[in-house]
């Protein structure tokens, strides 16, 4: 195949990186909802947990500025390491450029703040100095402004880099419904985190499928009594 962005993403040909998915980072962010973002984010960090997704979590002046990266984030990966930098640039930091060696894979999809930042100069670098393939994932990403973000994003499609959604890759990883060893976490990510999709695959498993519903509790349906 002459051009690798025709292959799609796989459980095994990509790694994931998250840059300062932090609260102050996500203060300045007014291209999108942020707690649209956040849960976006955090899906997406799911889908990575139960693909296998070799994944990074790096952050930029944590204590003296930005705060540290959203506890639903880090609570996905108990036990990654947080890569700290001091520069906006992710790709300047050594560690950064270790992990991502380390990982083995060529293609990199980024889900970070801000977009016009830290998301766009680490994506040139990486492709132009390491030699990567950026996937970028707009929604799961934002800047300080609606400009900010889609001009960002238009430069980095203009320099090589494909832009993706955080569903868009987690049905990628999927591919099949016939994997079923993927199958019912996948669903668990959608009813949670999908919005208008995930309340229409809770109505079909209860309503068409007869499943039980997911409420954990002792709920009672008590029958009307007409008032008189």
């Amino acid at each position: 195949m002459t051009n690798p962005k025709l292959e799609v993403l796989t459980p095994t040909n990509c790694q994931m990186i998250f840059i300062d998915q932090q609260p102050q980072m996500a203060f300045g962010v007014q291209s999108m909802d942020r707690q649209v973002l956040k849960n976006n984010t955090v899906a997406l960090a799911k889908a990575a947990k139960v693909f296998g997704i070799p994944t990074i979590i790096t952050t930029v002046e944590t204590e003296s500025f930005s705060g540290h990266t959203y506890p639903e984030l880090l609570n996905v990966f108990p036990d990654s390491d947080i890569l700290e930098r001091s520069s906006m640039n992710s790709w300047d930091d050594q560690k950064v450029r270790d992990a991502l060696a380390a990982n083995g894979k060529k293609k990199v999809v980024v889900s970070g703040l801000w977009t016009e930042v830290c998301n766009n100069s680490f994506a040139l670098c990486a492709m132009a100095e390491g030699g990567y393939e950026i996937y970028m994932v707009a929604d799961a990403s934002g800047g300080t402004s609606k400009e900010a973000h889609d001009y960002a994003m238009q430069r980095m499609i203009q320099a090589g880099v494909v832009p993706v959604t955080w569903q868009q890759v987690m049905l990628e990883w999927q591919r099949d419904w016939a994997r079923k060893e993927s199958y019912n976490a996948v669903m668990d990510i959608v009813r949670e985190h999908s919005g208008a999709y995930g309340m229409g695959v809770d109505y079909a498993y209860t309503m068409v499928h007869k499943a039980p519903a997911r409420d954990v509790g002792n709920h009672k349906t008590l029958a009307p009594i007409p008032a008189k």
